[in-house]
């Protein structure tokens, strides 16, 4: 869940005193901002009481149609459980990294790193195909599909002493694992918490990481979304789900919505009071505005370039009102978005607003030959572009400038040798390759820019 400029919604606390005391406010609750089914009082010790505390995205319910439930604060420690030692042969397995997925290299490309909770060294073989499950269910979801080449993913064996994570299949149950994994976060069962410096521990280990997915070693239903941006390691955010359970790549891919695309969510809250209308300022997600499609196009803001185009989760692009949790006061694009729905594509603005977040990470030159010295005649300038995957075959623009002038004899080549220059003089020249996408799924220019990326050298004879 991502914080923007409107009321978020949380367990305020007179809900949640309803909520504990088990009456008919828990039925309520269930259904609205932070659903959580009744649950036994946590023992405050261990739930991390006192301690900081972060927002943190709920998953709709397992049977529901929402993709989310609003967001409830939690230890960003976890419940502090004290791990006992692993045998020097297990911690000779913790820690370890594998590139999974090798598009080039982290600098130009969008780092997810995948670690695993609950699994023992003798369970490693089962987190990494869960990884490449997983990957491959993201990858197959629009953009995804046709940027595939944009990302690397990495995955860091976390050894746990015990196999599974707290929660499953009861609040009674507590495992020894490397991240302290629990269901029942917050007494919400679905709702599945870690211990955010533990992972953080894991994830440096990798050599990046714009994008965290924590895979627990269960088939319960569940999930979270730690969308806030890591001050330390520089990550997107944190992504839980649950390895065995067929929607859990779901949920995944809609908290990438928020912390890549920073989409708000899509679905409201009928019946849930301060959630029936909105009367704040216009929020700063692209998906959710106060205007209508009329005003909307007048002032030609937010998916205003999008509006009566047929989307790809159904229908056509409009204002539609209930969003951001709101029942009416804000529209969203479409009705069934997986910023709403669990299992429904980005409608288009959401597609836009994650291609800019892919390229907020990666870039499409990647340079072969040095660019700090200086290139002669014997020399090559080569770059490495990667390809698009899109049904409709596109790829990116490749161009050559020599000292500022366009070389349309090079167009879409990947390496030019300063010969074929035909350099006359022994001065240095300055040598630019550009590429650039030019896709019709982002129609806002200023987007639109940030889709080229370049690479020089300085070349004389």
């Amino acid at each position: 869940m991502r914080t923007g400029q409107f009321t978020r919604p949380a367990v305020r606390p007179s809900l949640r005193a309803a909520a504990l005391a088990c009456c008919a406010a828990v039925v309520l609750l269930a259904a609205g901002p932070g659903g959580a089914s009744a649950a036994p009082t946590p023992n405050p010790a261990a739930t991390g009481s006192g301690a900081t505390r972060i927002p943190v995205e709920v998953p709709g319910p397992e049977s529901g149609g929402d993709a989310g439930s609003g967001t409830v604060r939690v230890p960003a420690g976890g419940r502090a459980a004290p791990g006992l030692r692993l045998p020097e042969a297990e911690r000779a397995a913790d820690g370890a990294v594998t590139k999974m997925v090798d598009n080039g290299p982290v600098a130009d490309r969008l780092d997810i790193v995948v670690v695993g909770d609950g699994y023992t060294a003798a369970e490693l073989d089962r987190f990494h195909a869960d990884a490449k499950e997983k990957w491959a269910e993201l990858a197959a979801v629009e953009p995804y599909a046709s940027y595939r080449n944009l990302f690397n993913v990495w995955t860091v064996d976390a050894v746990s002493r015990q196999s599974g994570v707290s929660g499953d299949p009861d609040p009674a149950t507590v495992r020894d694992t490397a991240l302290g994994s629990y269901f029942w976060c917050e007494q919400i069962e679905r709702l599945l918490c870690v211990d955010q410096p533990k992972v953080d521990g894991y994830v440096a280990k990798a050599p990046a990481a714009d994008l965290v997915i924590v895979l627990a070693n269960s088939a319960k239903y569940g999930g979270a979304g730690y969308n806030e941006p890591s001050a330390s390691l520089g990550y997107a955010g944190i992504s839980t789900a649950s390895a065995g359970h067929p929607k859990s790549g779901q949920v995944a891919i809609h908290e990438t919505g928020h912390s890549l695309g920073k989409l708000a969510d899509e679905y409201f809250y009928p019946g849930v009071p301060e959630y029936e209308h909105y009367t704040g300022p216009e929020p700063t997600e692209s998906n959710t505005s106060t205007l209508a499609a009329g005003p909307m196009g007048t002032q030609r803001t937010k998916w205003y370039r999008w509006l009566g185009e047929p989307s790809p989760d159904g229908g056509a692009v409009g204002t539609y009102e209930g969003g951001g949790y709101f029942v009416s006061g804000l529209y969203r694009p479409t009705d069934a978005s997986i910023m709403r729905v669990l299992g429904k594509p980005f409608n288009l603005p959401g597609v836009e607003a994650m291609i800019a977040g892919f390229y907020q990470h990666a870039h499409l030159v990647t340079p072969l030959a040095p660019t700090a010295r200086t290139l002669r005649l014997w020399d090559a300038a080569k770059v490495s572009i990667p390809r698009l995957t899109g049904a409709d075959g596109r790829q990116p623009v490749v161009r050559w400038y020599l000292d500022g002038r366009e070389q349309k004899r090079f167009a879409g080549r990947t390496e030019v040798r300063v010969g074929e220059l035909w350099l006359l003089d022994l001065r240095g020249h300055r040598l630019t390759v550009t590429a650039e996408d030019r896709t019709s799924s982002v129609r806002d220019p200023e987007i639109a820019r940030t889709l080229r990326s370049s690479a020089e050298w300085q070349v004389r004879l």
